[in-house]
This record gives C-alpha cells, sequence and structure tokens, in this order.
C-alpha cells in the first residue's frame, strides 16, 4: 500500500485534533489485530479439546467444544481491545498503522468509551454460528464508507470514538 492510500482523506479536522486515519490503516490494523484473534482462538481451540477432536476425527467437530472456544475467544479477544484502547486509545494493529481512537467531543483517550466500542466490535462474534455475527462486522466496518465527515463505523458511533492519526 502506498503512502498516498494511506494518507488522510480531505474531510474536515476536528478542532485540535489530528487528521482522521483512512480505511486503509484501519483495514491494516484490523488484519493485525486479527492476527492476535488468530491466536487466542487457536490457544482456545486447544484448551476446550476442540483442536484434538478434530483431528482425532476429520469432517467432524464437537460443536459444544467449539462453541466454548468462540466464548473464550471472544471474551479474551474483548478483554484484549478494552483494556488497550480504554487505557492508550491504541491495540497493536492500531499502534503499528500509527492510528488512535479518541473521544469525537475532545481528543481524549476512550477511558469508559474504550470498553462501549469494544463491546460493540467483538461481542456481535459470539453470534457466528448463526451468521448474525458475520452479518454485522460487515455491515459495521462499510459503513465508515459512507458515514461523512468522520468515517466512522457502528461500533465509533456506540462509543462516540473517532479514528485519527497518532502522529502529531
Amino acid at each position: 500500500m502506498s503512502p498516498d492510500q494511506l494518507s488522510s482523506p480531505p474531510y474536515p479536522d476536528l478542532a485540535g485534533m489530528p487528521p482522521l486515519a483512512t480505511p486503509g490503516q484501519r483495514f491494516v490494523a484490523r488484519l493485525i489485530d486479527g492476527l492476535v484473534l488468530g491466536v487466542i482462538w487457536t490457544v482456545a481451540l486447544g484448551m476446550t479439546g476442540a483442536l484434538r477432536y478434530g483431528m482425532e476425527h476429520p469432517g467432524q467437530q464437537d460443536l459444544g467444544k467449539v462453541m466454548a472456544a468462540l466464548i473464550i475467544t471472544m471474551g479474551v479477544y474483548f478483554a484484549y481491545e478494552g483494556t488497550m484502547l480504554a487505557r492508550s486509545g491504541q491495540t497493536l494493529g492500531k499502534k503499528a498503522m500509527r492510528i488512535r481512537v479518541a473521544v469525537l467531543s475532545n481528543g481524549d483517550i476512550p477511558g469508559r468509551q474504550g470498553w462501549v466500542r469494544a463491546a460493540v466490535y467483538t461481542l456481535p462474534g459470539l453470534l457466528i454460528p448463526v451468521l448474525v455475527g458475520t452479518l454485522f462486522w460487515v455491515l459495521n466496518v462499510v459503513s465508515q464508507l459512507w458515514d461523512k465527515p468522520f468515517q466512522r463505523c457502528l461500533h465509533d458511533k456506540a462509543a462516540r470514538t473517532v479514528v485519527v492519526s497518532a502522529v502529531q
């Protein structure tokens, strides 16, 4: 991805805040955080025995073990995202992309609002088996493409946050 694709779009700046993060920056940050999620998922599958069961019974799954792994994964990911955002406004992916979450009204680190944002983003993942979670995630993330002028996803709107450049 070229620097031009990752530079901030020509939307109005928020008073006293850095430029908005681009959808490209946010996407790459989520890919990096997806690697964190993948590690958590793999550990949870191992802890619940779902991984071993799948290896011993090719083509079969123990739905109870997979559901337990899903609950563990979403709980740990919620804690990861909520803690990171509440403390610094940045997950590992956001740090790598040099962007951060800020409170829309004043640019502060989200604190409690980081937990709201994390809940709206992660907890629908518990509904993945019925595809509701997946459909919500897609709608949530692509909603930034038509939200003007601040490019906010649904989880940003719920928490009253915006994603901006962390480079000052």
